[in-house]
């Protein structure tokens, strides 16, 4: 009987793509109105609320950008960059020749992050009111994606992962910060407003063609997790 080959590692990477292409045309809301909230959000209501000590990723956000070892002249993108707070962070780290990309589906949050850069001498802010589907991202534009406490608010995430593989050079990098979804140790909140485990994210991003680079030990009611994108 004749041998059947196993396809080659890059064979295998380009079958995941187009699996993962088959699902992303067709795809349904995964969280229909998860982000109905933020359709008319009120900007202060939510500074005070992303933006407060006992929140982990405020009170390491210093921390959770030196891990993200940025430099100057990078180009990011904050997806889900909300009240804008490391959009500032980031902004500061790649100066002078770096540009912060912050992508929000509400156009109140940007209209808002880019006063308040302004506001903080930082011209290097780009505002994105992107769609539930797209960044809004131009092709081969940035560095570093970086999703925190957002991925989980995804409505179509293949669609957006396909997206973010769009945004980023050859072997771009992504960063993943949400909530551990452990019914030994989550909240009620968290279990009953996250949509899925660190494992089910990592699945999911390896099938739009990123590989897993580490899983960084720093937090603690969340994790972090770090992807390049896989050459192709």
């Amino acid at each position: 009987m004749m041998a059947i080959p196993r396809p080659s590692g890059l064979a295998l990477v380009m079958l995941m793509l187009l699996s993962f292409n088959s699902t992303q045309a067709g795809e349904q809301s995964v969280r229909p109105g998860v982000n109905r909230q933020y359709e008319n959000p009120n900007w202060q209501q939510w500074v005070n609320t992303f933006e407060r000590s006992g929140r982990e990723v405020y009170d390491k956000r210093h921390a959770i950008v030196a891990a993200s070892a940025v430099q100057p002249g990078m180009n990011i993108a904050d997806i889900g960059a909300g009240t804008g707070l490391f959009t500032r962070l980031f902004a500061e780290a790649v100066t002078p020749t770096g540009m912060v990309y912050a992508v929000d589906i509400s156009e109140t949050f940007i209209e808002n992050i880019l006063h308040s850069s302004l506001e903080q001498g930082l011209a290097n802010v780009q505002g994105i009111v992107n769609t539930p589907r797209d960044t809004g991202l131009p092709a081969d534009s940035v560095d570093l994606a970086f999703i925190a406490a957002t991925y989980h608010h995804f409505e179509y995430p293949a669609s957006m992962l396909a997206s973010i593989q769009r945004a980023l050079h050859r072997d771009g990098r992504l960063i993943i910060i949400d909530f551990r979804r452990d019914p030994h140790v989550s909240n009620r909140w968290v279990m009953g407003h996250v949509r899925g485990d660190k494992a089910l994210v990592i699945r999911e991003v390896q099938a739009a063609g990123f590989r897993l680079v580490d899983d960084k030990p720093l937090l603690q009611s969340n994790y972090f997790l770090f992807f390049r994108k896989a050459l192709q």
